[in-house]
């Protein structure tokens, strides 16, 4: 993964966060990153409004600004789902006989069972811009592109 990889896909971490927080949409259905450009797809009903999209794009950004520590550690899965719930999962099938998970905690912000590296501090990623939004009804899913701006 290139460094610029390691910040957008860090990014994904930060804007789920928001996404979260605004829409309430729980679930990610797939991730993808391509040098600075992202897209993060995640289950939801409805078209959002201009003025969630505005503010998830704010919030991210002062998450962002706000230089948080990525926490990166390993449990037990049974320790894991115990402590987290199933907010640590997303869409993405974990094999039943990993036992161990690497969890990626943004404190009070967003966790997630993830294998990828991360940067070390929100900081790092930069600014965020969110491009139009495509929302598939027939899926109900809600893709969210996004670019990191220099």
């Amino acid at each position: 993964m290139s460094a610029e990889e390691l910040k957008t896909h860090s990014a994904v971490h930060v804007l789920k966060g928001a996404v979260q927080g605004v829409l309430g949409a729980k679930w990610t259905a797939s991730v993808h990153v391509s040098g600075s450009h992202g897209r993060l797809t995640v289950k939801f009903d409805r078209e959002p409004t201009a003025e969630e999209l505005s503010k998830i794009e704010r919030l991210t950004n002062e998450k962002v600004s706000e230089g948080v520590e990525l926490l990166e550690f390993e449990m037990e899965r049974q320790e894991a789902e115990g402590h987290f719930g199933d907010a640590i999962y997303d869409l993405f099938p974990v094999p039943p006989e990993v036992t161990l998970l690497k969890i990626v905690r943004i404190p009070d912000w967003s966790i997630n069972c993830c294998n990828e590296p991360h940067v070390d501090n929100t900081i790092q990623v930069g600014e965020i811009r969110l491009g139009k939004p495509r929302f598939r009804h027939s899926k109900g899913e809600l893709e969210l592109e996004f670019d990191l701006v220099e």
